[in-house]
């Protein structure tokens, strides 16, 4: 199975100062799924981790990117998807629009996330998300 990898999660991986660093590393590690996330999440990434903790930091997402820790999907109507599903939650953004539609493409209702806001979207399926850690 897949679980559809967030920004959040990776913050708090990559930054030991944040309060759910350790819960994160711990679940991670009885992870046993491939962790896909799309570009517009990875840019989030790449930007904030550089800017709490600097290159090396960044360096390390990386190397993980490099050895395939995380794999990274766009398709042709990707965009497309991401914006109607944005102006269905104009709260979430297109980067967590982009990942509610990765959902589609994928077939999974996991998402490795800290951010709360998902509970109030669905897949486009209808059906809710499972926010993990927190729901592991």
């Amino acid at each position: 199975m897949t679980v559809i990898f967030d920004t959040s999660v990776a913050l708090a991986l990559y930054d030991s100062g944040e309060p759910d660093h350790e819960a994160v590393v711990e679940w991670l590690l009885t992870l046993d799924e491939d962790l896909v996330t799309t570009p517009l999440p990875l840019a989030e990434m790449d930007h904030m981790l550089q800017a709490r903790g600097g290159r090396a930091v960044r360096e390390v997402l990386w190397r993980d990117l490099a050895d395939s820790a995380y794999d990274v999907r766009w398709w042709a109507d990707a965009l497309n998807e991401t914006v109607v599903i944005a102006r269905r939650y104009p709260f979430a953004g297109l980067a967590d629009a982009s990942l509610v539609a990765l959902s589609r493409r994928l077939r999974t209702n996991r998402i490795a996330t800290l951010d709360q806001h998902f509970r109030s979207m669905t897949t486009p399926g209808g059906e809710g998300f499972v926010l993990l850690p927190a729901d592991a």
